[in-house]
Parts: C-alpha cells; sequence; structure tokens
C-alpha cells in the first residue's frame, strides 16, 4: 500500500473540530448539545447582505479576477479608512477566507525551514498552514495568571535564528480575546525593524474591542509598512462564516506579484461570497452597535459564571469572543471528550475545545479549554450550569 506524506502525518487535528464526531454521536442519542468550541456566531448576517444574494441577476456566474472584484476592493479601502488603515485598492487580495490568506502570506514569504515567532496560546490552523508551507512556528508561551500578557522583549530575542523571517500576531487574540497595547505593538514594531522581519498579523476581530482602549493595527505602527502582511476577514464581523471571504493586504510590491501567483494558480476567490461581502459592508451602523452590545454582555455573563464555579478561572477578554479558562481537571482533553461521551445532565452537555490544541510547548494548557461565547444567554446559563454538574462528577477533577 502507498504510504501517506510525513506532512500528513505531522498535521495537526483541530482541536476546535476533532471532537465533532463525539459531539454528533451525543445528538444521536437526543442530547442537546451546547457548542462553545467554535467561533460560529449565531447573530443574523446583515439585512443588506442577504438581501445581495437573493437578487443576483447574473446570468452566468462566472470567475472573479483573481486578486478579487475591483469594487469590492474599493470599498473595502473605506472600510479601513474607518480605523485610518490608509489602503489603496491595489494593496487588498482577496482570499478564500482569512485561512487561505494566512497560507498565501506563508508561501510566499517563507521557505522550507523557515521560522516565525508565534505567542501562544495561538489559533491552532496557524500551526497547520505553517506545516503546508514547510514553515517551522517557534513559539512563545504567555500565561493565563498574567492575563496572556505579550512576553518581554528579550523572550524574543532569544528565539531569533538565521532562519527567522517573520512573526504572527492575532489582536485581538483568538483564543485568549487578549488585546495588545501601544507598549507592546511598539516592541514587536522594534523587533521587526530591528531583524528585518516580516509582521503577520491576523486582526478579524478589529470590531471586537471592549476595554476603551484604542485597537491598534499593525499598519498604525511607523518604519515596518513594507514588512506588514494584514490578515482580514468578513466572517466574524458580518457573521458569515459560510461564503469563506477573507483579505490579505500589504504594501510590499514585491511580495504582491508573488501572492498573486498563488492567487492565480487557485484561479478566484468565491464570486457569490464577494459580492454578499461588498454588500455588507453598507450595513447601518446599529447593526454593528447591536453586534458589540450582544458580545459585550454575553462576554460579562460568561466570564462571571465561569469565575463563580469553584476550581475555575477566566482572565475577562478584552477583544474578540473567546477566554481561555483554567478547569480544576487532569486533563481538559479527556475531560471534553468525557462530557460528549459519558456525561449529560437533564439531556444536555456542553462541548469546548481542549486548550493544549492551542499550545505547542509540551504540557502547557492540561487544564484550559477555549470557550466561545457565541451563544445567547439564555444557553450560556444552561451550558455553565452543565459544566459545574459535569466538573462535579468528573472522575478526574483535581479539586
Amino acid at each position: 500500500m502507498p504510504t501517506i506524506s510525513q506532512r500528513g502525518e505531522i498535521m495537526p487535528a483541530s482541536p476546535i473540530r476533532k471532537l465533532v464526531p463525539l459531539a454528533n454521536a451525543a445528538k444521536k442519542r437526543g442530547i442537546t448539545v451546547y457548542h462553545l468550541n467554535i467561533g460560529q456566531p449565531d447573530l443574523p448576517t446583515p439585512e443588506i447582505g442577504l438581501e445581495a444574494a437573493r437578487h443576483i441577476d447574473r446570468t452566468t456566474l462566472e470567475y472573479s479576477p483573481s486578486e478579487g472584484i475591483y469594487s469590492f476592493r474599493k470599498k473595502l479601502t473605506k472600510y479601513y479608512n474607518r480605523f485610518n488603515i490608509r489602503v489603496s485598492v491595489d494593496d487588498i487580495i482577496i482570499t478564500t477566507g482569512g485561512s487561505e490568506a494566512v497560507l498565501f502570506a506563508f508561501m510566499a514569504c517563507l521557505d522550507p525551514g523557515d521560522e516565525i515567532i508565534v505567542p501562544e496560546p495561538a489559533y491552532a490552523n496557524y500551526m497547520a498552514f505553517a506545516i503546508s508551507a514547510g514553515a517551522i512556528i517557534k513559539t512563545l508561551p504567555s500565561s493565563i495568571d498574567e492575563g496572556f500578557a505579550l512576553p518581554s522583549f528579550e523572550k524574543f530575542e532569544e528565539l531569533i535564528t538565521p532562519r527567522t523571517k517573520g512573526i504572527l500576531i492575532c489582536n485581538p487574540n483568538n483564543p485568549t480575546g487578549y488585546l495588545y497595547s501601544q507598549k507592546e505593538m511598539n516592541q514587536i514594531r522594534d523587533i521587526v525593524k530591528k531583524h528585518d522581519l516580516f509582521l503577520f498579523s491576523d486582526e478579524v476581530y478589529r470590531e471586537f474591542c471592549y476595554t476603551g482602549a484604542a485597537y491598534i493595527s499593525a499598519f498604525h505602527l511607523a518604519g515596518i509598512e513594507d514588512h506588514v502582511v494584514l490578515i482580514d476577514s468578513v466572517s466574524k464581523r458580518y457573521s458569515e462564516c459560510g461564503i469563506r471571504i477573507g483579505a490579505l493586504i500589504t504594501k510590499n510590491e514585491e511580495l504582491k506579484k508573488n501572492i498573486m501567483k498563488f492567487c492565480q494558480a487557485r484561479l478566484s476567490p468565491p464570486l457569490i461570497g464577494q459580492i454578499v461581502a461588498e454588500a455588507s459592508i453598507d450595513a447601518p451602523a446599529d447593526y454593528m452597535a447591536e453586534t458589540y452590545n450582544e458580545y459585550v454582555e454575553r462576554r460579562k455573563f460568561l466570564i462571571d459564571g465561569i469565575n463563580r464555579i469553584p476550581g475555575c478561572y477566566s482572565p475577562i477578554p478584552m477583544g474578540a469572543f473567546y477566554t481561555m479558562a483554567k478547569l480544576p481537571v487532569d486533563d481538559a482533553d479527556k475531560f471534553c471528550a468525557w462530557c460528549l461521551e459519558h456525561f449529560e445532565y437533564e439531556g444536555q452537555t456542553v462541548f469546548m475545545a481542549p486548550g493544549s490544541g492551542f499550545y505547542t510547548t509540551p504540557g502547557l494548557g492540561v487544564n484550559e479549554v477555549r470557550m466561545a461565547y457565541v451563544l445567547k444567554k439564555e444557553d450560556l446559563g444552561k451550558a455553565l450550569i452543565v459544566l459545574q454538574k459535569a466538573l462535579d462528577a468528573y472522575p478526574g477533577r483535581t479539586i
């Protein structure tokens, strides 16, 4: 029998989706499963976007340009201007979701064996994209006990080698909800400039910053404009995960030419998705305000509830709609699977993403889970009750 690739062997399973078969089996047994495992918003897509989909009047659904539809990219420049991100139409390349933007950035910037530094815990698929590109992620651990603050300049410097090509951040952060401060962003800028690195900045959650502090884009950092590769997506801000529309933004002309080769090889991003996303940019201001306020309320409700459960702890996330929580369990992977396979309370159970999957450093995240507050408060309340009952019953509880 032919052997599969080594790349496939080392590709990590998604901590967000790997327990889906257990969740599906629980549902078949008639159990209600509260999904806190995945960042799939339950809030409505903007009506203006849905109307655009309903009233497509084309006679042919053709290939779009490999870089994306011009009118969509033009409208995106005005969207970014709202955040003081000054980019031109030609700086924007539309991708099949933010995931493809990360993959193409890695493929265009990194050779096999090149290294990038990523603060952890980090979005698990970054590792998968790095493996696809033959690159190596070197992680810089942050601590839940310190609120996942960025490690020091010196810690970054310790990881830099002749093969280091870039730093990857997610701001606001998935999975922690952390929001980088001006001081921390300046630190990253200085390292990027000193060592002539790329800065890959995933900023898909920019609308969801809860502290009152200013959102700081990588494009706000003076002196490294040609080093920045910004990753974006409409999935979260417009509840449009299914249309698979993202963007890669860079001012680096040589890099754009390189990325376009990958874009041309995959032909084009989704046409219908772009039509919907372009219309959604014109969603009324109260749509985003209502969405923001709903997440603010859910955040408070979930974090307060977690921290009232004996032995549990979550810092207050400052952005996005996730939190990492520490649980009094011996192994969060086992606990999350046990909740789906062996536990139910009044016909209900809870689905969380094990924290270890967001780390690469062995032993980290073993008693942590990521939760997404993408359910209405009524369901979050039920999920919290189920979680407490599960912890009370779990044979591997530590306190």
